[in-house]
């Protein structure tokens, strides 16, 4: 204990002899740290959350989104992608700006909130990072928009053909529905309904037929419906914050401040021991 507070004592003595260096490099140090927050090119971050366009109408067990959130970050990695990026928000895929888009282009996936993804992007303006993340957004919808067409024409022809199965279904209900009130004699579907008893049961048949079909047009409706199928958009405004995300004022003043004082120390102890030496 006694060798701590002697060691204290003579680092306090150290100090006072030779604060003159403290100040000297504490005050360099911050010079240092006011240049490089007022010289360093500043930054601005957009966030953006893209919801991934979905099919409702897909086979059992496939996930309905149009790409899953893995091949999706792979795809904004891919410096094709980047480059139709910048080229459609007006910067060369070679300039200051696509640079600092590639390197801080970050996709986040949550997974708490289904496909749901946080976009970050940074320019060197709010405006610049808006645009960007805006082009992000759209270039992605552009790419989706290519691979739900051939799940969409699916569905929606499936669609037509339970209409048209509906449609049948009705006029042979109505011709069922005829030949069991009346006992005449028809032909309706190939089946013939000679006598009102087999009319009634034919009826019957194409009844549940009739509810089947019905059930079936108001799923696929439903599921094709804006709930369930959906292109991708971001689900709430792209938010970029006033203040910029480098330098960090704060984070920069504090850093250069404990930098000022460490060195500060470090240079009043190393010129106290060449004293000494000397």
């Amino acid at each position: 204990m006694e060798h701590d507070e002697i060691y204290l004592v003579d680092l306090w003595r150290v100090f006072v002899r030779e604060w003159k260096w403290f100040v000297l490099v504490l005050a360099l140090t911050l010079a240092c740290t006011y240049a490089f927050a007022h010289l360093a090119k500043r930054q601005w971050e957009a966030t953006a959350w893209i919801q991934i366009a979905q099919v409702g109408q897909v086979p059992a067990g496939q996930d309905p989104k149009v790409e899953p959130l893995q091949r999706v970050t792979e795809r904004l990695q891919l410096v094709p992608f980047q480059n139709e990026v910048l080229q459609s928000a007006g910067y060369a895929p070679t300039s200051s700006v696509a640079g600092l888009y590639r390197k801080s282009l970050k996709l986040e996936p949550m997974l708490y909130a289904g496909s749901l993804v946080k976009l970050t992007v940074r320019a060197y303006s709010r405006q610049q990072a808006s645009e960007l993340a805006a082009a992000t957004v759209a270039q992605l919808r552009l790419v989706h928009q290519g691979l739900e067409e051939a799940p969409l024409a699916a569905a929606r022809a499936r669609l037509a053909q339970i209409d048209a199965e509906l449609q049948t279904a009705l006029a042979d209900q109505a011709r069922y529905r005829q030949a069991a009130a009346s006992g005449n004699k028809g032909e309706a579907g190939g089946k013939d309904v000679a006598n009102p008893m087999l009319a009634s049961l034919l009826l019957a048949n194409k009844e549940d037929e009739i509810r089947g079909l019905r059930q079936a047009k108001n799923d696929l409706v439903e599921r094709l419906g804006p709930t369930y199928t959906y292109e991708t958009s971001t689900v709430w405004p792209i938010y970029v914050p006033e203040g910029q995300a480098f330098p960090n004022p704060m984070l920069t003043w504090g850093i250069g401040l404990l930098l000022g004082i460490f060195l500060g120390v470090s240079a009043s102890v190393a010129r106290s021991t060449a004293r000494r030496s000397a």
